[in-house]
Parts: structure tokens; sequence; C-alpha cells
């Protein structure tokens, strides 16, 4: 089957109407393993590319890679692992921001290549300052530590602001 396109060549650049940078800390007394594969214990993640197995969290987001900086608001969702070679997973979670610069929430879902430098997801809505909001969001892994901690940095660009 033929694909035609109308302008072949031309490629539409989009700029963002607004941008975003973000720090994710995924710690392990922060989030929970609340489903996994038949016969799995929910205290640590299955095998090899924990395949089955949801985890739901809430944790900690800073303006900037330090843990130790006050918070901006709290990531909260989910990760469902869902493929069986190799380390993937769905996203599904909200960015609930309560800060002097920033009120709102702004929700993300997609697939997560974990292994990939960076990744990106869709933006699908917000609330608060983010009303209406939708864009993508490069997700890189900042710092990882196993299973016990990691760090994410996500540029979230929005490209309709309302």
């Amino acid at each position: 089957m033929r694909h035609f396109v109308a302008f072949p060549g031309k490629k539409r650049r989009y700029t963002p109407c607004k941008q975003l940078v973000l720090f994710f800390y995924d710690i392990n007394a922060t989030s929970a393993i609340v489903a996994a594969p038949e016969g799995a214990n929910l205290t640590k993640l299955a095998g090899q590319s924990h395949f089955g197995n949801i985890a739901v969290f809430d944790d900690p987001i800073t303006l900037d890679n330090n843990i130790h900086s006050k918070p901006v608001g709290r990531a909260q969702g989910l990760y469902i692992y869902d493929t069986k070679n190799t380390f993937t997973s769905w996203l599904g979670f909200t960015f609930v921001l309560n800060s002097t610069d920033h009120q709102g929430t702004i929700t993300f879902a997609g697939a997560d290549p974990i292994m990939h430098k960076t990744r990106d997801i869709s933006v699908t809505g917000g609330t608060g300052d983010f009303l209406m909001h939708r864009g993508t969001a490069t997700i890189m892994t900042d710092a990882f530590e196993g299973e016990v901690y990691f760090r994410l940095c996500v540029d979230i660009k929005f490209y309709e602001c309302w």
C-alpha cells in the first residue's frame, strides 16, 4: 500500500508556548508494588524485566536535581512493566504542583523504554496554571541506584496553552 504526502520534504516545526523542567525522585519508600505475576510476591519486583508488575508512587518533585531542595509538588501515578524481554513500562501519572510559581496539575501518559537515554511521553492535559495544556515531556534518567532510587529530569514542552 502506498501513502502519499501532500507536501513531501516539508516538515512543520512547532514552537512550544511554554516550557518547564522538573526533577522527579522515585524512592523505594514512596512507591508500592500493587500487582505482580502469578506466584510472585508484592515485596520485590519480578525477575529479569519486572514483566507483569504494577507499581504506584507518590514522589517529590523539585526545580533542580538536589533531593534536599524544597519540593514544588508530587508525582503521583503508576508504572506498568509491560515487556518480557527488556525494561519497558507504561506510565500514567500526574504532577501535582503547589508552589508560589505553579499551582495545578500536569497529566502524562505513554510508553517508557527505560533503557533509552531520552524518551518522550505525551502531556495529555492539566488543571490550574496548566488548564487544557497539551504537549510532550522528554524524560532523562539523571541518577540511578538500582531498584532503591532513581531521579528523572522531565523537560515539559507545551504546544497548546490556554
